[in-house]
C-alpha cells in the first residue's frame, strides 16, 4: 500500500527516520505543501541523506534538495550578517524569539530550521536606542506589518527584517521577569540572550494563539523540539520541561488553555510526543478540554487538511482562561 500523506509527513519530519519505502506517495501534494509550511529542508535531508531517496521520484528529489541547499545558504548568510551588526553591543539585554533562537539549539542541522525574518525582546526604553545602533550595519526603519504579532518596531537592510519586540506579555512586571529570566546567548555577542525552555515554549504558545494557529507546520516542530527537551543536541533547550513552573507561568500569562491546546496538537501530531505532552498538559473541566478538542484541537491535527477553526470572537472566549 502506498504511504499515506500523514505517512510521509511522519517520516519526513523526523530527526531519526525510520528507513521506509516512500514510493506511491501523494507527492503531487505533497510537495507544494512541505514547501509552504517551511519543511522542504528536512524533508530533503531526510530523503537523501537517510532514505537513500525512499522511492521518491527524481523530480520531487531534485525539488526539495535545490530548496534545501537554499535554505542551508540563506540561513548563513542571514545569521551571520545579524551576528556582524549585534556583536559589538555591550551592557544590554536583546532576547532572540523563535527561528533565530531555535535554528542552532534545536536542529541538529541549521538548514533544518529557515529563518525567515528575525524577532528580538528587549526593555522597552532600548528600543530606540537598538534601531540606532542598527544603523551603522545599513538596517533602516520600515512600517510594521500588521501580521497579529504587536512588534513595536521593524528594520531592514533589504534582505533581513528584524522585528523588536518590547513586550511580550502585555504586563510590565512580567515581561520584565522575562527578560530577567533569560540566559545568555554568546554565539551573537555579549548583549544577546535567549529564553530559558519553559518561556520559549510559552512565548511560542502566546504568539500561535495571537495567530489563531495560521502558523507554518515549521513551528509545530519548534513545539515537539521544545516539550521533548531537544534530545538530538546539547544544548540550553536540552533538558526536560518543568510541568509546575509551565502551569504556574501559564496561569499567570493567562495560557493555560492555549498551552492545553498546543500541547494536544503537537501530541497528535507527533506520537513520539504524546507521553510527554500528557505529562506536561494542565488540567482542564471536562467540559471546556471537549470544546477545545473538537473545535481547535481536532482542526490543527490533521497534516495537510485545512483548519476549520472557530471565528476570531469565538475562539477568544474558547481560550479564555
Amino acid at each position: 500500500m502506498p504511504a499515506s500523506f500523514a505517512d510521509c509527513f511522519a517520516t519526513l519530519t523526523s530527526f531519526s527516520p525510520a528507513r521506509v519505502s516512500l514510493r506511491g506517495a501523494p507527492w503531487e501534494q505533497l510537495v507544494p505543501w512541505l514547501v509552504e509550511q517551511g519543511l522542504a529542508p528536512i524533508a530533503a535531508y531526510n530523503l537523501e541523506y537517510r532514505l537513500g531517496g525512499a522511492g521518491a521520484p527524481e523530480w520531487v528529489r531534485e525539488r526539495l534538495l535545490g530548496l534545501y541547499q537554499g535554505s542551508l545558504n540563506d540561513n548563513v548568510m542571514k545569521l551571520v550578517n545579524f551576528k556582524r551588526s549585534i556583536d559589538d553591543l555591550e551592557g544590554r539585554r536583546v532576547v532572540g524569539v523563535g527561528g533565530v533562537s531555535f535554528a542552532d539549539a534545536l536542529y541538529p542541522h541549521i538548514a533544518f530550521r529557515p529563518v525567515i525574518d528575525v524577532r528580538l525582546m528587549l526593555p522597552p526604553a532600548d528600543l530606540d536606542g537598538l534601531v540606532g545602533f542598527l544603523k551603522n550595519a545599513d538596517f533602516k526603519p520600515g512600517p510594521v506589518p500588521p501580521d497579529g504579532l504587536p512588534a513595536e518596531r521593524l528594520v531592514t537592510d533589504g534582505r533581513t527584517e528584524i522585528f523588536l519586540h518590547g513586550s511580550m506579555v502585555g504586563s510590565p512586571a512580567l515581561d520584565a521577569e522575562l527578560l530577567a529570566r533569560a540566559r545568555p546567548m554568546k554565539v551573537y555577542g555579549p548583549s544577546m540572550y535567549r529564553f530559558e525552555p519553559e518561556d520559549a515554549l510559552l512565548v511560542q504558545v502566546l504568539m500561535h494563539q495571537r495567530q489563531r494557529w495560521l502558523v507554518p507546520m515549521l513551528e509545530q516542530l519548534d513545539v515537539r523540539e521544545l516539550v521533548l527537551g531537544a534530545p538530538s543536541l546539547g544544548g540550553p533547550y536540552s533538558r526536560a520541561l518543568d510541568a509546575a513552573v509551565l502551569h504556574q507561568r501559564a496561569a499567570a500569562w493567562g495560557l493555560t488553555r492555549a498551552l492545553y491546546v498546543a500541547l494536544q496538537v503537537v501530541g497528535r501530531l507527533f506520537p513520539i510526543v504524546a507521553g510527554v505532552a500528557g505529562q506536561l498538559t494542565p488540567a482542564l473541566e471536562p467540559s471546556v478540554k471537549a470544546a477545545l478538542d473538537e473545535r481547535v484541537v481536532g482542526q490543527l491535527s490533521v497534516p495537510g487538511a485545512p483548519a476549520d477553526l472557530p471565528a476570531p470572537d469565538e475562539l477568544r472566549r474558547l481560550l479564555a482562561a
